[in-house]
């Protein structure tokens, strides 16, 4: 059954953060029953001030394990080499078979920034203007080396499709080209939190993916609508940003009331107000009720146009992730709003995104 929603399809993904884990199926278990509910995508958080295993290596080794659910680690703008960056995550979408994202981030304090001692730490309105940079040029990598650019020319005996890219930035320059073959993707995805005025400038012009940490309805379709307006004035197709509002979801209590406060848009049923609590300025809003409930928020949300979907992370990250799974997809699924299968094998694909040609296809290089 495909989804029948005059909004369009409603993506859904959600996080298998493990805190303090490191074996590997800590992390397969939950992406399997992501993948079992048809998601679009797991995510998995990561930064320089954060302990844990690093999350590009950990979705490199869930790759294999998995077949069709998308695959985005956070791998962080600051302090990092774009070239490297930009081959890491071309290497998980090949390993994955075209199943890569990649949610950009910043390290704006002084504590990262002491572990490598380059430079100090700097505001966040220039770290993001550095993320855009970093993401331009990540795509300019992608593109500059072509399906075939191992193939010899027969009659010059050279390698051809590849191309220099020459970009500098504000803090770096890169000559390029990349040593990784063009994605099978071609660009894979790019996931920015755009819920900060610093971010939302390069989640508009260079995310095909935005988070959005909305604690009502109509703040999230405020967010979306300046996010799609500011896409279209950098040329954009304004359509092809996905915007999923992120939210922390509780069920531990089954089908018992969320509690009163922020963000409410499900009716008073004399049980309490249900919807969405706030969680704190620097996490996502809260959701605490039931899977039914969270089905109908789901719903209610898409349904007026306020997201395109939503990025859902567990409070228990076993317990909310199989009652979110078994629960409400499973709702969702009955009532038509969500997919029971992926119709293709890609995470563009499940996004509903086009493959982007490569800037040089025009040249003869492939795309």
């Amino acid at each position: 059954m495909t989804p029948s929603s005059g909004r369009g399809l409603l993506h859904l993904a959600a996080a298998v953060d493990q805190p303090g884990a490191y074996d590997a199926a800590a992390y397969t278990e939950p992406a399997r029953l992501a993948e079992r509910g048809g998601l679009d995508f797991v995510t998995l958080r990561d930064g320089f001030a954060r302990p844990g295993p690093d999350a590009l290596a950990v979705l490199a080794r869930v790759a294999p394990e998995t077949r069709r659910i998308g695959l985005v680690p956070t791998v962080t703008t600051t302090h990092t080499e774009p070239f490297h960056v930009q081959a890491a995550v071309a290497t998980l979408d090949w390993v994955s078979r075209g199943r890569a994202g990649w949610r950009l981030d910043v390290s704006a304090g002084e504590r990262e920034a002491r572990l490598f001692g380059r430079r100090p730490a700097a505001s966040a309105a220039a770290l993001w203007r550095e993320a855009g940079e970093v993401a331009d040029v990540a795509g300019r990598l992608w593109d500059s080396t072509a399906e075939d650019a191992g193939a010899r020319d027969p009659a010059t005996g050279h390698r051809g499709g590849r191309h220099p890219v020459d970009f500098t930035g504000s803090t770096f320059s890169v000559r390029g080209p990349s040593t990784v073959p063009r994605p099978p993707q071609g660009h894979p995805v790019r996931v920015v939190d755009a819920t900060e005025g610093p971010a939302r400038s390069t989640a508009a012009r260079y995310a095909d993916v935005a988070l959005v940490r909305a604690a009502g309805c109509a703040q999230a379709a405020a967010v979306r609508e300046e996010l799609r307006s500011a896409a279209a004035r950098f040329g954009r197709d304004p359509h092809t940003l996905r915007v999923l509002a992120s939210l922390v979801v509780d069920l531990a209590g089954g089908e018992a009331t969320a509690e009163p406060g922020w963000g409410s848009l499900l009716p008073d049923r004399g049980h309490g107000r249900r919807g969405a609590t706030r969680r704190g300025a620097q996490g996502p809003p809260l959701y605490r009720g039931g899977p039914v409930d969270l089905a109908e928020l789901i719903a209610a949300w898409h349904g007026q146009g306020a997201v395109d979907g939503f990025h859902l992370v567990p409070a228990e990250p076993h317990r909310d992730l199989e009652r979110l799974v078994n629960g409400t997809v499973v709702l969702l699924q009955h009532r038509g709003l969500f997919r029971t299968f992926y119709p293709g094998s890609t995470l563009r694909e499940h996004l509903g995104l086009a493959r982007p040609a490569s800037r040089y296809a025009a040249a003869g290089s492939g795309s």
